[in-house]
């Protein structure tokens, strides 16, 4: 199983996991297609099958639980979801 892959599953995982890395998610979305732009007001805006979702990061590098809960929701409406990749 792909490291890419993997952090996907951190986000679908119940209890939900309270460290996982924006960083290394985003790197995980961009290598399944997904293109990232970083703006000025600390969000990644991600596009991603002609949809797109603007994500929150904080100044730690983990992404809050609601910011995990938000993204949950958008990979699944675009169909990004563990058992499709």
């Amino acid at each position: 199983m792909s490291k890419h892959k993997q952090k996907i599953e951190k986000i679908f995982e119940h209890p939900m996991s309270g460290n996982i890395e924006a960083k290394r998610v985003l790197s995980a979305l961009e290598h399944f297609g997904a293109t990232i732009d970083l703006n000025k007001e600390h969000r990644a805006i991600i596009h991603y099958d002609g949809k797109s979702h603007s994500l929150t990061l904080s100044h730690r590098p983990e992404l809050s639980k609601d910011a995990v809960v938000k993204l949950r929701h958008f990979l699944e409406e675009v169909n990004l979801t563990p058992d499709k990749i």
